[in-house]
């Protein structure tokens, strides 16, 4: 779009935006518009898609650069107890109109060697002190600290938690089936 400034006795041309946040009930799918590449060189992925087609409490690798990955989960009922060697970070991307809980318990010992990489579950309950409780709404950010376990509790319609982490064996890598192709 040409701009002309006032000074050069023209006017100046605004663009107009909207900017429409999805949900799981209401996205747009989008794409990746090419002007003069190779689509093969892209991947796209829609995470409210890929979340209103996966069970509660799959973490489904949506992006990755060298070892870390955003994981969408579809947040639905009570999870179970995760921990990790690192921190972690979810965000959540939509509520449903209530809150998502993040329950974090400060464990006696580590569960996962230092080093080791992505979320683990646990096995039963945590053992340690409980250390709180996170309140999440859609735009809101949760810190999942390491050597701490944590679990999620959605009630109501299900939501969406984009996690940062580590790939480790709980994250599941399905390009093939969530990226646009040509």
């Amino acid at each position: 779009m040409t701009q002309t400034s006032p000074a050069q006795g023209g006017a100046v041309q605004h663009a107009s935006y909207s900017t429409t946040f999805g949900s799981l009930t209401a996205y747009e799918k989008g794409g990746v518009e090419l002007i003069a590449d190779d689509a093969r060189h892209y991947a796209f992925s829609n995470i409210f898609e890929v979340a209103a087609k996966m069970p509660a409490w799959d973490r489904v690798a949506v992006a990755k650069n060298w070892e870390y990955v955003l994981e969408t989960v579809r947040a639905e009922g009570t999870s179970p107890w995760y921990t990790a060697s690192h921190d972690e970070f979810a965000l959540c991307m939509d509520d449903s109109g209530s809150e998502v809980l993040v329950e974090l318990v400060k464990l006696d010992s580590p569960v996962v060697a230092e080093g080791d990489e992505g979320a683990v579950l646990l096995e039963g309950e945590p053992a340690g002190r409980r250390m709180g409780r996170i309140h999440l709404k859609r735009g809101h950010q949760a810190l999942l600290p390491k050597g701490s376990a944590y679990r999620f509790v959605k009630d109501g319609a299900p939501g969406v938690l984009l996690l940062q982490t580590i790939g480790g064996p709980l994250s599941q890598y399905r390009w093939a089936e969530i990226c646009q192709t040509v």
